[in-house]
């Protein structure tokens, strides 16, 4: 039943999470992978996809990941709650950082086993370039690394935050009644900014080879990323990707903490947490 309960609350992110962060995620989208978007700002990206096709056009792409978010997020948080667990129950014991980050890690991936499809054909619908069923598992590897990395940040720096809070340095503004973590709109919004951060080089490259508009088949990720620092596209799109994150993440978060904890009060069970 916990895991059931983590499964339905990362659900209920997933889906938040599209749907107030879709617009942003387009744009940013576009800026990173749409070499006729490599030079425009955020506002000119908006504005142009709004005058061709107005608030349609904002949430272009955002069928395959509606449908596939409540996937990835169950996925993410469901499966690192039960390798937490699984870690905390075994007999040979971890130190509780490396339990944080395998756990968050093996969710990363498993969000990233099924985001590789889903996010495909999004990034293919927000650039307007066609495709194939060969081309779904393009990006595959660089999505599972970026997954992994940012997942297990983002469960780091939640673990840093409580930590933060117990010991006074946090302000109370952003605190929960309990003055023991962030309050959830802060917990998602500042804690996947700093995940976000981390791994943003990762997120360029990964647009691009997914995105058919750069030459992904061929160019190692490496390889694309050497390219990005050269031309200074390493943190294309960073400005909307930091808002929609914590407009997104922060409403999402908001939301996962209430579903589970309304599920873990109603059938009587022990709320898991993150970390």
């Amino acid at each position: 039943m916990e895991s059931l309960i983590t499964f339905l609350a990362g659900a209920s992110h997933g889906l938040t999470s599209v749907v107030v962060g879709q617009p942003l995620d387009t744009i940013k989208t576009r800026m990173q992978a749409m070499p006729s978007e490599s030079q425009s700002s955020s506002f000119t990206v908006a504005r142009r996809v709004f005058e061709k096709e107005g608030i349609r056009g904002l949430y272009r792409g955002g069928l395959p990941i509606f449908i596939g978010g409540s996937l990835m997020r169950s996925a993410q948080f469901g499966v690192s709650g039960t390798v937490k667990s699984k870690l905390d129950e075994s007999p040979l014991p971890l130190p509780h950082f490396a339990s944080v980050v395998i756990a968050g890690m093996a969710g990363g991936i498993g969000r990233g086993i099924v985001e590789v499809p889903a996010d495909f054909l999004k990034i293919r619908k927000q650039v307007e370039h066609s495709w194939s069923i060969k081309e779904v598992t393009n990006g595959t590897a660089i999505t599972l690394g970026r997954n992994a990395v940012l997942f297990s940040a983002f469960v780091v720096y939640v673990d840093l935050a409580k930590e933060a809070c117990q010991a006074g340095y946090v302000p109370a503004a952003l605190m929960d009644d309990t003055r023991k973590n962030l309050s959830p709109f802060a917990k998602g919004a500042i804690c996947a900014n700093l995940a976000w951060l981390t791994v943003w080089p990762a997120d360029v490259v990964k647009s691009m080879k997914q995105s058919g508009k750069y030459d992904g088949n061929t160019q190692s990720s490496l390889s694309l990323l050497k390219d990005n620092i050269q031309n200074g596209r390493v943190f294309r799109g960073l400005i909307p990707g930091l808002i929609r994150s914590s407009i997104a993440n922060g409403s999402s978060m908001v939301v996962y903490e209430m579903v589970e904890s309304s599920l873990s009060e109603h059938f009587g069970v022990q709320r898991r947490g993150m970390v």
